[in-house]
């Protein structure tokens, strides 16, 4: 017989160090690290209990199966990882004169199509390019990294046949065999 769903993520505290401040006030959550300081609201079910070495979310009535107390949870620890080691991710350009630079606020994007592509970079995230291939984005924001890179990825997806494209660099792009004769 199973008894009352709980979630298992939402009950384990998230352990912070003596750098970061964190203040919980009128459903806003607010973090600052090294890195930065980010604010989040808060779902009004729950309440954020701030002690010396850890931050838990509690619920404010004890039925435990409100669904978003693990999401909670989960958002509170990626802004606590970001304010202290920041989120990066690398995307990768394949074909034949697709290129990347940086210019000022905007990324200029060579697809091989008949126009470059320049896209406004959003503020939290900052994108940096090594190589003309390789696209490296890093933000204090996990949210609003993935949202850019996908962005990014979207003017270009990888196509199955040859590979060319957009692609995250830890990607495995599934490869079809072309026509036969």
């Amino acid at each position: 017989m199973r008894g009352i769903l709980m979630s298992r993520i939402a009950k384990n505290p998230i352990k912070i160090t003596k750098d970061i401040e964190c203040s919980f006030n009128e459903g806003i959550f607010s973090v600052k690290g090294k890195l930065g300081k980010i604010e989040i609201p808060v779902n009004s079910n729950f309440n954020i209990s701030i002690k010396e070495e850890e931050v838990q979310v509690v619920p404010l009535n004890n039925n435990n199966k409100d669904p978003n107390w693990g999401t909670t949870r989960s958002l509170i620890s990626n802004s606590i990882n970001g304010v202290t080691d920041g989120f990066s991710k690398t995307l990768e350009l394949n074909g034949t004169g697709y290129r990347a630079s940086v210019s000022g606020s905007k990324l200029k994007l060579e697809l091989g199509y008949s126009h470059d592509i320049n896209f406004e970079i959003p503020t939290d995230v900052k994108i940096e390019c090594q190589k003309q291939n390789l696209i490296k984005l890093t933000s204090i924001n996990k949210e609003k990294l993935g949202a850019a890179a996908a962005k990014i990825r979207s003017f270009r997806k990888p196509e199955p046949f040859k590979g060319k494209g957009i692609k995250y660099v830890d990607e495995y792009i599934f490869r079809k065999e072309g026509k036969k004769k």
